[in-house]
């Protein structure tokens, strides 16, 4: 991540036109951009420049975004908020299972583009300045170290995942809303999906069993989500 005090930001948009739009916009709220204009170009400015967020679109000469986007979660969880023309339902959820933290369809709302980076942004660098340290069963995890073990074993999540287990560990005993989850991890209720959350938990849940063969999070059918101990 960037250790700059503006956040930086890497567009990877082969339209010229769109890329300096979001440029000028990102720029007038203080953060860096840093443009990529293919495929290749765009992993290797993730590579290179370790920004704080990436704005992918998905149709990009030479790599697709989808490859763009499994280069980068090879190597990072830096959130990446894709942009682009295509909105099916399966094109997004495939998307946020790859490990995509959010999903704008284009022709893109500035207001909405900004909302969306600043509201990400502010998961992934928004660690408490008193260290908050939840032990929930298995469950290690430290707010401000931003690190989660299960069961001894660590943990590797995006900030979206690290928000939503954040949520449960924060409140164990309680059953969480899916609407109530996208509110305080997303920070805009305006723009809740519940497939959304759905896939965002799928991929929470998958890295923790594949870690510690443990299932801690238990769906509520209709409602949403709980922790067991």
């Amino acid at each position: 991540m960037s250790t700059s005090h503006a956040p930086t930001v890497l567009v990877v948009e082969d339209d010229r036109q769109a890329s300096d739009l979001l440029a000028e916009i990102l720029g007038e709220r203080g953060m860096r951009v840093v443009q990529a204009f293919t495929g290749p170009d765009g992993i290797r400015l993730a590579h290179q420049e370790r920004p704080d967020l990436v704005l992918l679109d998905l149709m990009l000469p030479f790599k697709s975004g989808d490859e763009v986007l499994r280069a980068i979660r090879c190597e990072s969880q830096v959130p990446v908020l894709v942009v682009s023309a295509r909105e099916t339902t399966r094109t997004k959820i495939d998307l946020l299972n790859l490990g995509a933290d959010d999903y704008i369809t284009k022709p893109f709302d500035v207001d909405e583009v900004v909302a969306r980076v600043e509201a990400a942004l502010r998961r992934s660098q928004g660690a408490p300045l008193v260290r908050t340290l939840h032990r929930v069963g298995a469950i290690e995890l430290d707010e401000q170290a931003w690190t989660v073990s299960v069961d001894g074993h660590p943990l590797e999540l995006t900030a979206t995942e690290f928000g939503l287990l954040t949520a449960l560990v924060r409140d164990p005993r309680i059953v969480h809303p899916k609407a109530r989850l996208y509110a305080q991890v997303w920070g805009d209720e305006s723009g809740y999906d519940e497939r959304i959350v759905n896939a965002h938990m799928h991929n929470l849940r998958r890295k923790i069993r594949e870690a510690a063969d443990l299932d801690p999070v238990k769906t509520v059918w209709g409602i949403g989500y709980t922790l067991r101990d």
